[in-house]
């Protein structure tokens, strides 16, 4: 009897050792997620203090749209490769991604007002951070979520295309919410998804590195939509 209290308090050790590992990797991927959208966000700031080099991003499409494609660029290289790279390389890209999205954020500064963009940060941090928490502790396998954020996705792209031409305030009004609803649940998914990817026993080598920096760009672009969305919603234009 003794033995086999003795076996269950050693799996409960071994349990509480592995949540904890757990738990020091999901604050390393929010502190690699942290410094992406600071970065962004000191990028975007001093940018915007500068009028003529922001219309010299928005007035000129070649230097915009490069900045567009280099960020898709960055995001799907970063992805694909990110194991197969060094943990310098995908911090580089991974930083360097912030930055170019800062670059392109600036616009907001021109377009919003100072206390509408802080208001919105601060209702998107609250809404993450819930979310966030709800993923990685909740007991019930979000997965099937999967499947339908996906499409959800893929359906907010198609709508946000199409209003590009047809320029609906209505339709942008329903775009901004259904965008809030798709980030808030991917937030939920993807935390779920990458304690789930998460390798357990790696602590503090290269490729536990590359797994935080995975899951901090998951969840740096969560935010960062999830940011934006409500920003339409709520945000008082100049």
């Amino acid at each position: 009897m003794n033995r086999e209290s003795g076996f269950g308090a050693s799996n409960i050790r071994t349990r509480a050792d592995l949540a904890a590992e757990q738990t020091r990797f999901l604050v390393r991927v929010y502190n690699w997620m942290g410094s992406g959208l600071a970065l962004t966000g000191l990028v975007a700031w001093y940018v915007s203090q500068n009028e003529a080099l922001v219309y010299a991003i928005v007035g000129n499409p070649i230097i915009f749209f490069g900045l567009i494609i280099a960020e898709l660029g960055a995001v799907f290289y970063l992805s694909a490769r990110v194991m197969k790279m060094s943990a310098t390389r995908a911090t580089s890209v991974f930083l360097g991604y912030a930055v170019l999205n800062g670059l392109t954020l600036s616009v907001i500064f021109l377009a919003y007002t100072q206390a509408s963009i802080t208001k919105a940060f601060l209702v998107t941090a609250v809404m993450f951070g819930s979310m966030s928490i709800y993923g990685a502790t909740t007991k019930k396998d979000l997965s099937s979520w999967g499947s339908f954020l996906f499409m959800g996705l893929m359906g907010l792209i198609a709508a946000m295309f199409l209003n590009f031409f047809f320029q609906s305030g209505m339709m942008d009004f329903v775009i901004s919410c259904i965008g809030v609803l798709i980030f808030t649940g991917l937030t939920a998914y993807d935390t779920q998804k990458i304690l789930a990817m998460n390798i357990l026993g790696n602590e503090g080598t290269e490729e536990d590195t590359k797994e935080a920096i995975s899951g901090a760009l998951r969840l740096y672009l969560d935010f960062i939509n999830l940011f934006l969305m409500l920003l339409r919603l709520m945000g008082d234009r100049r």
